[in-house]
């Protein structure tokens, strides 16, 4: 049944730690997919590193590369339909996905938020800044969500969530350690849930 996998590709712009965490839960869990790219706008990245150790292929795609935003938009697109890919899932992808690449894969790309969404949402509210914020609005918790993507920095359907505490001794840095443990458990559970068609 094999040929019933679906064919994900994974966004990267970092180390990729929540890409290593799809594909171990991918493989542990026997999902019905298969990680068959790794797309980054950044030529050299830690995602890339890993997705080489096990064969993945990479492609290293940025606005740089191509004259126009709208040639380097549909090269994009392209390059996802020729790989056939069914989901794409943004793992620390620091650029705003195109809005062609999004009305092309229409509920099929997901993304992870190191926050409680609505909250701590929106254009900046990335890596650190968010769990900063988090803290100085002077939470009590905070947390993980994983949102379907449309055309509004994280304004898409919330496909699941999970909360950690914030403590009264965090800092940014280990308040952000503690939501990232937390999205990986939680970004291969929205997977399967997608995969599932429970989304």
């Amino acid at each position: 049944m094999a040929h019933n996998k679906k064919r994900l590709a994974v966004f990267c712009s970092g180390t990729g730690s929540n890409f290593r965490a799809l594909f171990r839960a991918v493989r542990e869990r026997e999902l019905p997919a298969e990680i068959v790219l790794c797309l980054s706008n950044r030529s050299q990245c830690g995602a890339f590193d890993f997705a080489h150790e096990q064969d993945i292929p990479t492609l290293h795609l940025s606005e740089k590369q191509f004259e126009t935003f709208e040639e380097f938009s549909l090269a994009m697109v392209a390059a996802l339909r020729e790989r056939g890919i069914d989901f794409v899932l943004l793992a620390g992808y620091m650029r705003k996905v195109p809005d062609a690449v999004v009305e092309a894969f229409s509920d099929r790309i997901m993304n992870i938020h190191p926050a409680l969404l609505p909250k701590f949402g929106g254009e900046g509210m990335y890596g650190i800044h968010v769990h900063t914020a988090v803290i100085a609005a002077g939470e009590t918790e905070s947390g993980a969500s994983v949102h379907l993507v449309n055309e509004e920095y994280d304004k898409g359907r919330i496909v699941m969530q999970r909360k950690v505490p914030v403590l009264p001794s965090d800092t940014p840095e280990s308040l952000a350690a503690r939501v990232l443990e937390c999205e990986h458990s939680l970004y291969p559970d929205a997977l399967e849930k997608l995969l599932a068609g429970q989304s």
